[in-house]
């Protein structure tokens, strides 16, 4: 399949996994946006950019990277920031499964790869496992984040424009699983992520990134 092939069943993908799991699904009329859909997630609009993942045994590639041809600025590349897109969504066509990544994770980078399986090494800092981004796992903490947020109605559920306490955290996770996999939630932190460490269900700590 060619790019745009690629492309276009990507997006079908992506709105029929959304529409599976009761989201709305909203496409723009004009053309040349930075996102391809808008998801209704509990009320809040999310800007989504659907791409192709590739698979290369336990790694699924995802190119972020943009280009065109401009008359008077030749070929012009870009990458993708929180202002323009709120979400990545990628649908691997060899695995047939979507999955749903905040902006953080990819802002301002050309590539990004999802890990299927372990490292054989054993390295977890700097490594995204597939399974923590799987579409459906990735709306259920966006909507409980949503109806925990104090945060005004409309706004993106991904956002990190917002400051202080009250923002929604990127990640909710157990006092465990963060205790075990520090290297990656401090990964996180330095790309922009809140992290939020929760003892017994409730909230017990909070990482952020430096101001």
């Amino acid at each position: 399949m060619n790019p745009n092939h690629k492309g276009n069943v990507a997006e079908l993908a992506i709105a029929a996994e959304a529409a599976r799991l009761g989201l709305s699904v909203l496409k723009p009329l004009t053309e040349h946006e930075r996102y391809d859909l808008v998801l209704d997630i509990s009320g809040r609009l999310l800007r989504v950019q659907c791409k192709w993942g590739a698979r290369h045994g336990d790694v699924i590639s995802v190119r972020l990277r943009s280009s065109y041809h401009s008359p008077t600025r030749g070929y012009v590349t870009s990458t993708h920031s929180g202002g323009e897109v709120d979400a990545i969504a990628v649908y691997c066509g060899e695995v047939d499964r979507c999955f749903l990544l905040p902006i953080e994770l990819a802002a301002g980078r050309g590539m990004l790869t999802l890990r299927m399986a372990p490292a054989r090494n054993n390295q977890r800092a700097s490594l995204n496992l597939a399974a923590e981004y799987e579409f459906s796992g990735a709306v259920a903490q966006l909507e409980e984040r949503v109806a925990g947020s104090d945060e005004v109605r409309g706004s993106s559920p991904l956002s990190s424009t917002a400051e202080g306490a009250d923002r929604a955290p990127s990640f909710v996770v157990g006092a465990h699983e963060f205790r075990n996999r520090f290297g990656y939630y401090l990964e996180r932190a330095s790309n922009g992520a809140e992290v939020e460490i929760r003892r017994r269900g409730r909230p017990f700590a909070r990482l952020t990134p430096l101001a």
